[in-house]
């Protein structure tokens, strides 16, 4: 009844990138150390790790490649801030985040740069991503405010249960490379305004947005401490994301990226009990019955399929299409792609996809 529709020659078509385009970073919001405690840090041993523009290979920055050390500093820092953050009013938390979000807004190109830079996303896609980014920051601004507790009933007369909402302490924010920018607000916008401070390790492939961001969160006053970014290479990766878990100093985790991974920082956070929230990886299949209409199946294919190259968390990885429309539907999406789609440099006009991050997310033979 239904066939399994791959799309054929996606992957080789996506790595058929320009070398003649080197992007420029915005020298404004470029940073390449930890920001733990609220000054720039380097790691104890001088290591560092490089950042690559994934349509070029070229190299872009050389960024600091935290170890155990600067863990514990960040810990340190972000637990000592914890003591004071949680008392700041919600107006003043609100007002700090709301200058935060502003920021975000006035430098919306260069972030977007930034994001195109590392990621390899059209420009025009990375400015969207930051004012989406951004309208986190925004609503939990103005969420901050708003942190109300409730009055239960409760069977005895002359009682009444309170519940009081409070910050639960140090967050660790483990963040991926598809959204360099969102899936670090989303998190951190959240924490801030309860009254949490944070520790941000971000994907490998991605530091530079998380380092700009803790640059303008610095410019908007936030304190020291409150906002910490510890930069890692792969290699980092496992002992730092241990001890990001593991610290008893560690209240909360918060995670986005692959299943396996989740798991792994499940079983950390279960000797202490700690609170965790996981989004971890999953199946997307898009279904066309015989009874749909073929024109707006295949114009949501393209736009579910194709965002951000095909690599975001909810992209259709499978299409499953039912006989009488089968035809049809392939024929109409292959005519879409090779019309609609416009593939190189993420700086460059008119260009609409972008590479894949990575040359081994290509596939085989696929160069």
């Amino acid at each position: 009844m239904f066939s399994h529709l791959p799309v054929p020659g996606t992957l080789r078509l996506f790595c058929r990138m320009s070398s003649s385009c080197v992007s420029a970073l915005p020298t404004s919001l470029l940073r390449s150390a930890a920001y733990v405690g609220g000054s720039w840090i380097r790691s104890s041993d001088s290591a560092t790790f490089p950042v690559l523009d994934p349509a070029t290979g070229t190299e872009l920055v050389q960024v600091t490649d935290c170890g155990p050390a600067e863990c514990r500093e960040a810990l340190k820092a972000a637990s000592g801030a914890f003591q004071s953050w949680k008392e700041v009013s919600s107006k003043e938390r609100s007002n700090l985040l709301r200058r935060w979000y502003d920021l975000m807004i006035q430098n919306k190109e260069d972030l977007a740069k930034i994001i195109t830079a590392e990621n390899g996303k059209p420009l025009k896609e990375a400015l969207g991503e930051i004012v989406y980014a951004a309208g986190f920051v925004e609503w939990f601004s103005e969420e901050a405010r708003r942190i109300y507790g409730d009055v239960i009933s409760v069977p005895l007369k002359d009682r009444r249960a309170l519940v009081l909402k409070q910050p639960v302490g140090v967050a660790t924010i483990i963040t991926p490379w598809n959204f360099p920018s969102a899936m670090i607000t989303r998190k951190v916008g959240a924490a801030l305004a309860a009254g949490c401070t944070v520790i941000v390790k971000p994907a490998e492939d991605t530091p530079l947005s998380a380092l700009a961001l803790a640059e303008l969160a610095h410019q908007a006053g936030i304190p020291g401490g409150v906002y910490n970014v510890v930069p890692c290479s792969r290699q980092k990766a496992p002992k730092v994301g241990e001890i990001l878990c593991t610290d008893p100093a560690v209240a909360k985790i918060s995670f986005t990226g692959s299943t396996v991974t989740g798991k792994i920082l499940l079983r950390y956070a279960a000797d202490s009990v700690k609170r965790v929230s996981m989004e971890l990886g999953g199946h997307a299949p898009f279904i066309v019955f015989d009874s749909a209409d073929v024109d707006k199946a295949v114009a949501g294919a393209l736009a579910s399929k194709f965002r951000n190259s095909g690599q975001t968390c909810v992209c259709t990885n499978k299409f499953l299409v039912q006989k009488g429309v089968h035809d049809a539907f392939v024929t109409k999406l292959a005519a879409l792609i090779k019309k609609d789609l416009y593939v190189g440099n993420g700086f460059k006009d008119g260009v609409n996809q972008g590479p894949l991050i990575k040359r081994k997310s290509c596939g085989e033979g696929n160069y």
